[in-house]
């Protein structure tokens, strides 16, 4: 089988390090029969060792040469090969014709890894777990608490519907072909359905992205076409205070007093 050559516009960096590859699986923990979905299985590197110790995989693969050579690899039995854009797949879907929650994993392509997390995101009611490999500064932002530089409406989003941790850092050289950045392993664990207090959802994420929009803007600015001063200090937020320095808890209760 002729050598696959990494692909810039796919994001390509295929893992190559035996112990961080050793390492995250033993992370993921996975069982016999659960319901693993590996997003960009690339040249298989946590692919065999998931395979190993599970009865059945599925995969979800862009790259067409990847999505053949995986079917010329695997048989059916073994794994169910979903070729197209992990962007536009329906992991709802798959859960409910397969009748269990998911377990996701993999080394998400970092050009398009926070789009994928806001998709992923609206699956969470039929997700078990995530396990990650990204770019160590888009780790940071994820679990980063109110008042850093680096807490946003990523932070805000993802911390409203998973509890998540950061679990491995992984140098550029765990690659090849190495990327120009460092990376990093998150675990994130979807919260139970009578935690997700915003009464309309769309709603609330309207707020955030408005909130962030110009995040040096004060409130009193940013999000004066919703809310005007005299409501913000009613629900206990300063109108001069930056996007940042207000909690997910905040952003909740801001968005239930619109709804």
């Amino acid at each position: 089988m002729m050598p696959h050559i990494a692909r810039k516009r796919f994001g390509q960096h295929f893992l190559v390090d035996r112990q961080v590859i050793a390492d995250i699986v033993d992370l993921v923990a996975v069982q016999r029969s659960d319901l693993v979905v590996e997003i960009g299985p690339g040249l298989g590197a946590l692919t065999d060792p998931l395979l190993r110790r599970l009865d059945h995989l599925q995969v979800v693969e862009l790259d067409r040469d990847i999505v053949i050579r995986l079917q010329q690899q695997y048989s059916p039995a073994r794994m169910t090969v979903h070729a197209g854009d992990a962007l536009a797949f329906d992991f709802g879907r798959l859960a409910a014709e397969a009748g269990g929650s998911l377990r996701i994993v993999g080394n998400l392509p970092y050009n398009i890894s926070t789009p994928l997390l806001f998709h992923l995101a609206a699956f969470g009611d039929c997700v078990r777990d995530m396990h990650f490999m990204l770019q160590k500064e888009v780790v940071e932002r994820m679990v980063a608490a109110p008042g850093s530089r680096d807490f946003g409406r990523l932070s805000v989003m993802l911390q409203y519907r998973f509890v998540m941790e950061r679990l491995l850092d992984v140098p550029p050289d765990a690659f090849a072909p190495p990327p120009k950045v460092h990376s990093a392993v998150v675990r994130l664990i979807p919260r139970p359905a009578g935690e997700l207090s915003a009464n309309d959802e769309a709603q609330f994420a309207a707020l955030v992205s408005l909130a962030f929009a110009q995040r040096r803007k004060m409130l009193r600015n940013s999000l004066r076409s919703l809310i005007d001063d005299l409501r913000l200090a009613e629900l206990g937020v300063s109108p001069t205070c930056r996007a940042e320095e207000l909690s997910v808890e905040d952003y909740v209760r801001l968005a239930n007093c619109l709804t």
